[in-house]
């Protein structure tokens, strides 16, 4: 389901789930990023939903917090973005441990064409949200990089939030993909 006419870029508020019909390539990055057979198989066979919340705090500092669940329930990854461009390390049980940045920013900011292509107006207008993360490969003991753009594509004339991923792998694979999403409604 696309998203209503009066979302935008500037709240991405809302449940959703990943329509994998119209997503690209995830399990390659997956395996890349160390992420097991088994969790894999989970992934590809159930259902991803997010829920985000997109807020400003007292400081005006743009957060995005998302939760992720698997179908029946199963725990996914939490992400607490905080769009300062300031780097944080995490450690999760999915990805392990990584270190992020994230930033608002207009699409000329960006070095990577692909993480530029398909965005609505007013997602130009407004600029994508970018997310930056990273193995900490001292902890993790692999060596990755995932740079994504967030934001609003006009898909098949419906205005879907989507992420374009700009993945580099271990041995220097170049992995473009693009991840579509449905609306659920509000949070």
């Amino acid at each position: 389901m696309s998203v209503p006419a009066e979302f935008t870029i500037l709240d991405l508020s809302g449940k959703f789930v990943m329509n994998k019909s119209k997503s690209g390539e995830t399990d390659k990055i997956l395996a890349l990023q160390g992420v097991s057979w088994i969790k894999r198989t989970a992934i590809s066979m159930g259902t991803v939903t997010l829920t985000i919340k997109h807020y400003k705090d007292s400081e005006s500092v743009e957060h995005v917090d998302i939760d992720q669940v698997l179908t029946g329930g199963v725990p996914g990854t939490r992400e607490e973005r905080i769009l300062s461009w300031t780097e944080r390390t995490n450690e999760d049980h999915l990805f392990g441990a990584v270190i992020g940045k994230s930033r608002r920013c207009k699409v000329d900011e960006l070095d990577e064409d692909f993480l530029k292509k398909a965005w609505t107006a007013d997602t130009i207008e407004h600029g994508v949200i970018q997310s930056y993360v990273y193995s900490d490969t001292p902890k993790s003991g692999t060596t990755w990089i995932a740079n994504q753009t967030w934001g609003i594509q006009e898909i098949n004339g419906e205005r879907r939030y989507a992420r374009n991923i700009k993945f580099t792998g271990p041995k220097g694979e170049d992995i473009e993909s693009t991840l579509v999403y449905d609306y659920l409604g509000p949070a």
